[in-house]
């Protein structure tokens, strides 16, 4: 039986209507920037498999890290007990973070990292006797995971509307009316979150470090906490190390995960400054931040994300990362002038062509488009009309240059 019939016979994929979908891709390996099926085809990985994947399939760094460490320890529970990976790669966080951050918790994803952040941002306002600020305000078009927190977080969408009873009122505004919001509500106000420069799968929508800085400044201002989802663009994707630092911000706390781990395993963290970690410190122990799971700080995942940081430091990263947004800006610009085209913008390693339609996630461009890329050997997954490309670190100028060429000729082809 082949992997499509057994995967169809057990399998419940995500954000996947399972009774119209094609098959899945029965991908049996990976090695570099490609991914290889069942049934023989190569395919080029074009979205860093679902954002994850900076340093290439089967890299052998990353696979003898999680070996070594597994003759070692392979889990053990992180409350009463700490182990090397865990302090170490803390300890590298904070050398390589904003200034300020000082503290990072474990968790297991982008959606928990986000949980996490909101939690901690609320209980460190009451700890300090402020429990009146219990308002958050979010960002329209943000996306920020799909437990319960985090989608109250997210902008309304396909993704929120069946769990709308369950999720709590945030307040929502366009970066441009953030000033006037905190000065009607700051004094209720506990955190503003943001995904600081690329707002990922509300559209991957790009916004100017000039209007991070703002948001910065009038968090200070205010009193609020500054929250950065930075699940996707936290290490090298915007083209700096973190996105914040386009602006020389530091957030009160950061949420990290996605490529942590360079895409080996489930792992996240929520990076916090020494004056919302302080407001957890107490004699009485209701203050404590309750919060955790089972697999938090898992030693496998700290240590491949050790690896991760060591390659990203030792491969001049940032300027392969520079030299892929020049190249996708000449590639990508032309296309522009279409008419069917709407927006060409590109981001350190994103580029994104945004083409005329009006059903956004689910306007059915969005597969057909799949298809077209999956035809000619290129892994490329749209939102709806929006076509992003957003490759591993390592992929080669000639790389590029072909998958270029593919959106190229696809967009080209349509009416």
């Amino acid at each position: 039986m082949s992997l499509i019939d057994r995967d169809k016979a057990a399998v419940w994929h995500p954000y996947t209507q399972m009774k119209t979908a094609p098959p899945p891709l029965p991908i049996v390996r990976g090695q570099g920037v490609y991914l290889f099926t069942e049934d023989g085809r190569k395919l080029l990985d074009g979205t860093s498999s679902w954002w994850v994947n900076i340093h290439g399939h089967a890299h052998p760094r990353l696979n003898q890290a999680i070996a070594e460490q597994a003759k070692k320890i392979e889990h053990v529970i992180f409350a009463g007990a700490t182990h090397e990976p865990a302090v170490e790669l803390a300890e590298r966080l904070v050398g390589i973070l904003p200034a300020g951050l000082t503290r990072i918790f474990y968790s297991d994803n982008g959606s928990t990292a986000v949980e996490v952040s909101v939690k901690m941002a609320l209980q460190y306002l009451q700890n300090r006797g402020n429990p009146e600020r219990r308002r958050i305000v979010a960002l329209r078009h943000a996306y920020h995971g799909d437990t319960v927190g985090a989608m109250s977080v997210s902008d309304e969408s396909v993704f929120t509307q069946p769990f709308a009873s369950l999720l709590f009122p945030v307040d929502r505004v366009d970066p441009s009316g953030l000033e006037a919001h905190l000065l009607d509500h700051g004094e209720r106000v506990a955190a503003v979150i943001v995904e600081p420069m690329l707002q990922g799968a509300g559209g991957m929508i790009m916004w100017p470090a000039e209007a991070l800085g703002r948001v910065r400044e009038l968090c200070y201002r205010h009193g609020v906490l500054m929250i950065a989802d930075e699940v996707l663009t936290g290490f090298g994707r915007t083209g700096r190390l973190f996105a914040c630092e386009h602006a020389a911000v530091t957030p009160d706390i950061m949420c990290l995960s996605k490529a942590l781990t360079a895409g080996y395993l489930p792992m996240a963290a929520t990076a916090v400054t020494n004056a919302v970690y302080e407001a957890f410190l107490s004699d009485d122990r209701t203050k404590t931040f309750f919060h955790g799971h089972s697999f938090t700080a898992n030693p496998l995942a700290c240590a491949v994300a050790l690896a991760s940081l060591d390659l990203l430091e030792e491969g001049n990263v940032l300027a392969r990362i520079g030299r892929l947004e020049r190249q996708l800006r000449d590639g990508l610009t032309p296309l522009a002038s279409l008419p069917h085209v709407a927006d060409v913008r590109v981001l350190g390693g994103v580029g994104v062509v945004e083409l005329v339609a009006s059903g956004g996630y689910l306007d059915e461009l969005g597969p057909r488009l799949y298809n077209a890329f999956l035809e000619r050997g290129v892994l490329l997954r749209p939102l709806g009309n929006i076509i992003y490309f957003m490759p591993p670190y390592v992929i080669t100028d000639a790389e590029v240059d072909r998958v270029i060429e593919c959106i190229g000729e696809v967009t080209k082809k349509l009416p």
